[in-house]
């Protein structure tokens, strides 16, 4: 997708940039029902004049009728088709286009913004709200449109040939208009909006379930969390059984006041049959385009609601796509300098306005090629100065720069350059171990690699499994803890930065392996700047500085005991 369809600030605004695709579609739609009506009528009024005339010395016109049989059967034929080769590419680009989409606005938003959400709601957002949304053209508006271009045709060849079967045929097709959509859709957004979220909801626990199976079953937790699955799948099924019946409903209001309508257009072609007004052929003609109209309008329910669905989903897609990324690039940046200082300068900070401040009046200054340490308490806030470090959040007050230029004053890009990352919870992508330590250095030769792996302890266990191209499965599922931390930490390394942020870099590790790996870290780090957070010992010499964080602040000495 382009920058500039990224840029597509709505739902809507997305979809009508695909409105040629969708309104040809739905001009063949249009062509489909009304060459399908049109046959239904002009064969039936064929049959009855040929049926009338035959074996008696009577007139009848066979092969204008006829001809036009043919060619509605063909034009019938062929529009069908390409409406649904059409309709099909074009739903399929705009599955393509919102989920590309989606995903790249979702991916503006910063860490703690997309927090707020659970995986389960994102991937719902993704694929359940996605597909109800590409079918909005051509499920919901396109029918509707075709229903209503139709009815008018319909209408008007009816008034052609018999203008008072025509009155009550529009009289129908108004009660129609009106019933349908109350029992279906009528102020029934609330009941959609719910169904969409309880649906998101499942989605979610269910996410959860696979993701924490381990623990859930560690802790003899699994049958409680199943309840709550069942719980939540049943007031689904409630809510999609309420959907089904009133689309059944529907049908059956449908089904009754066209029964009644064609006993009314019965009574009124045989009227102006008797009174020589109306043609036995005209006659039946027009009651053949009423059951024709009539089938064609059995659809408006399903399409109703289509359009109900997709409206929620649109407002729960805007609702994450159409949201201010809490961190901007500036209009103007400034240019980041290669090498530099990185300093907190009398920073501070609150997740919210409500809550008590992290951070409060924090001072740090990590020079060129310095190292430092940071530990403290758990909620010291020690993930907080790294989010700040990352630019996942901005200070209140105060300031962060590097090399004396404000991070603020620099595009992310820019800044993610110089920067190089290995958070607590580094994953391990599928796919092999060379693809897992490209995205550090996608330029690597495997020379570099192999260092790489030789550098964290894990070439023997590289060999072992078939090398860099053996495969490492999903979330590293081949993999020891230690093992994918390791790997992380080598993908980290990889990167070509002048500052390294490690957080808890041997978790998972244990004491020994942790231990050689920290001793080595100075060497391997090649000059390079290290802002180390860790609430392990650390081997003598591995860095210039150990900071403890203690309400809000740094400080050299270490947190007196009891504290």
């Amino acid at each position: 997708m382009s920058r500039a369809a990224e840029d597509i600030a709505s739902t809507r605004a997305l979809l009508r940039g695909h409105r040629r695709g969708v309104l040809l579609a739905v001009a063949l739609m249009l062509l489909t029902l009304t060459a399908g009506v049109g046959l239904l009528g002009l064969s039936g009024g064929f049959l009855t004049g040929a049926a009338l005339t035959f074996g008696t010395l009577g007139a009848f016109n066979f092969f204008t009728p006829s001809a036009g049989i043919r060619g509605l059967t063909l034009a019938r034929i062929v529009s069908r088709y390409l409406e649904k080769l059409l309709g099909h590419d074009t739903m399929l680009r705009l599955a393509r286009d919102l989920r590309s989409w989606f995903f790249a606005r979702a991916l503006r938003l910063s860490p703690a913004q997309l927090g707020r959400l659970r995986t389960g709601d994102l991937l719902a957002r993704l694929l359940d709200d996605i597909d109800a949304v590409d079918g909005l053209l051509l499920r919901a508006t396109g029918p509707l449109l075709a229903l209503l271009g139709t009815g008018l045709l319909g209408l008007g060849v009816a008034a052609w040939l018999h203008p008072p079967s025509a009155t009550w045929l529009a009289a129908v097709g108004v009660a129609l208009a009106l019933l349908v959509p109350a029992r279906v859709a009528w102020r029934r957004a609330a009941e959609e909006t719910d169904r969409a979220t309880r649906k998101a909801a499942l989605r979610a626990r269910l996410h959860e379930l696979y993701e924490g199976q381990a623990d859930l079953a560690a802790l003899g937790a699994t049958a409680g969390w199943l309840a709550h699955v069942d719980a939540d799948a049943a007031h689904v099924a409630t809510l999609e059984r309420a959907r089904r019946r009133r689309l059944a409903d529907a049908q059956a209001l449908h089904g009754g006041v066209a029964a009644l309508g064609l006993l009314g257009l019965l009574w009124s072609v045989v009227t102006g049959f008797t009174a020589g007004a109306l043609p036995a052929a005209h006659a039946a003609a027009v009651f053949f385009i009423a059951i024709g109209l009539f089938e064609v309008w059995s659809g408006a329910g399903l399409a109703w609601q289509s359009l109900q669905a997709a409206r929620a989903s649109i407002a729960r897609l805007d609702a994450v796509a159409g949201a201010a990324p809490a961190i901007v690039d500036p209009a103007q940046p400034m240019a980041v300098p290669a090498h530099g200082a990185l300093r907190f300068e009398h920073v501070r900070f609150a997740w919210t306005p409500e809550a008590r401040p992290v951070l409060d009046g924090l001072d740090l200054t990590l020079a060129p090629g310095e190292r430092v340490a940071i530990s403290g308490d758990s909620g010291a806030g020690k993930s907080t100065l790294g989010a700040l470090l990352l630019r996942s959040a901005d200070a209140q007050t105060g300031r962060v720069t590097w090399g004396g230029v404000d991070l603020r004053a620099m595009t992310q890009a820019q800044w993610y350059a110089r920067l190089s990352w290995l958070p607590q919870n580094a994953p391990v992508f599928a796919g092999r171990v060379r693809d897992n330590l490209a995205f550090g250095a996608p330029d690597a030769d495997d020379a570099t690699l192999w260092n790489a792996l030789s550098q964290v302890r894990l070439r023997t266990w590289a060999e072992r499994i078939g090398g860099l191209d053996a495969w490492v499965g999903e979330s590293g599922v081949t993999m020891s803890a230690g093992q994918a931390r390791r790997l992380a930490l080598a993908r980290a390394l990889l990167r070509d930065a002048p500052l390294v942020l490690l957080d808890e870099p041997t978790e998972g590790l244990d004491h020994d392996t942790a231990d050689a790996l920290l001793r080595e870290l100075p060497a391997l780090l090649a000059g390079r700047s290290l802002l180390l957070i860790t609430h392990g010992a650390l081997p003598h010499g591995l860095v210039d500085r150990h900071l403890w964080l203690r309400d809000g602040r740094l400080s050299e000495a270490a947190p007196a005991a009891g504290r």
